[in-house]
């Protein structure tokens, strides 16, 4: 298959490319486009045989469920059972925006976007490219991450390229993502109000107006065994090719715990990478250090976090040693990401 790739600026969209792009939506093929998070991996979200070619082109388990982007409120309303006064405060302080929710689904949602469950999870991204995509394909597209399944998500086209090249009908280069992790999804669906994936959006945010909130176990910890009701609940997600492990603490010990190992791993003879924040660069003497982004703003963290990872395998390393976030605000949805790309292997130091 040829993938062909298009440059649409977002500030000044290319009517004719978008209907281009619009078009093969409609004819069941698979687009991928920029959100605000990373990019999505397009199809029709109510044609099956379109979906089956998401899970097919990025490898991806049949029951990890999909998301519905939808372009207005209008559109969620044929989705979903019912719309709750809570989810009705969330539209209206978050979406468009890095927030998906979970809604009893109506019978027009086939079970391959909802792995076989009774609910669904949708979003209205904030990206103009994304949602004219959606408005001119005149349905809800289904868009898990645009990268082959288990790798980091892509936060540019290239990243796409690299991944899904040959393999898709096109690709959409509308730049760098910028919040650079995949959305917040929330479950809205029972009795308690339930964080299955941290991102964008943060408890904190949601606390406002949601006291009763919890977070999923699998936010914290590692579990495979489980159902998974979102994406990013049940596999492991955003790996890279090298081990990575993850060392968390008070930053002073977390410095130690990675110079320590470094030496060890070096005198094996291995390759090592340590990724490092603005602060503490020029503590590491030894190994290939890459910043990912300072603690200060953790946003830069997160924004370039999946590219990093990525920058880690051209390298070629053999481990990866990743500084732990503090878990308050983003930094929880960092640290779910780092603890699913290392598989749950971290160090408490």
């Amino acid at each position: 298959m040829d993938t062909k790739i298009i440059n649409i600026n977002k500030e000044n969209i290319d009517e004719e490319l978008i209907m281009e792009a619009s078009s093969l939506i409609k004819d069941g093929k698979l687009v991928a486009f920029p959100t605000e998070t990373v990019y999505g991996l397009g199809a029709n979200g109510l044609d099956e045989s379109a979906v089956k070619g998401i899970f097919n082109a990025k490898g991806r388990p049949q029951d990890n469920p999909l998301i519905l982007h939808i372009y207005n409120v209008e559109q969620l309303i044929p989705l979903v059972k019912d719309v709750s006064d809570i989810a009705l405060e969330c539209i209206k302080k978050f979406w468009p925006g890095p927030l998906t929710m979970l809604f009893k689904k109506s019978n027009i949602v086939p079970d391959i976007i909802t792995a076989g469950l009774d609910t669904v999870a949708i979003r209205m991204p904030n990206n103009p490219i994304a949602l004219e995509l959606i408005r001119k394909s005149n349905t809800p597209i289904a868009a898990p991450s645009a990268n082959l399944s288990g790798k980091p998500s892509p936060t540019s086209a290239n990243h796409v390229i690299q991944d899904l090249d040959g393999k898709i009908d096109m690709i959409i280069d509308g730049g760098i993502t910028g919040v650079g992790l995949e959305s917040t999804v929330l479950d809205l669906s029972g009795d308690v109000p339930l964080i299955l994936r941290p991102g964008g959006v943060t408890i904190e945010d949601l606390k406002e107006f949601i006291p009763n909130i919890t977070q999923d176990k699998g936010t914290i910890i590692e579990s495979a065994d489980i159902t998974p009701k979102s994406p990013g609940q049940k596999y492991r997600h955003y790996a890279p090719k090298a081990e990575m492990i993850v060392f968390d603490g008070e930053i002073e010990d977390i410095v130690e715990g990675i110079t320590n190992r470094t030496n060890e791993l070096i005198n094996k003879g291995l390759r090592v990478g340590i990724m490092a924040t603005e602060e503490t660069k020029n503590n590491y003497t030894l190994g290939t250090v890459l910043i990912v982004g300072s603690r200060e703003n953790k946003e830069s963290i997160a924004a370039n976090l999946f590219n990093t990872i990525r920058l880690f395998d051209d390298k070629n390393v053999d481990i990866i040693l990743a500084e732990g976030i503090e878990s308050d605000n983003i930094g929880m949805a960092i640290m779910n990401r780092m603890m699913k790309a290392s598989g749950g292997k971290i160090i408490k130091v």
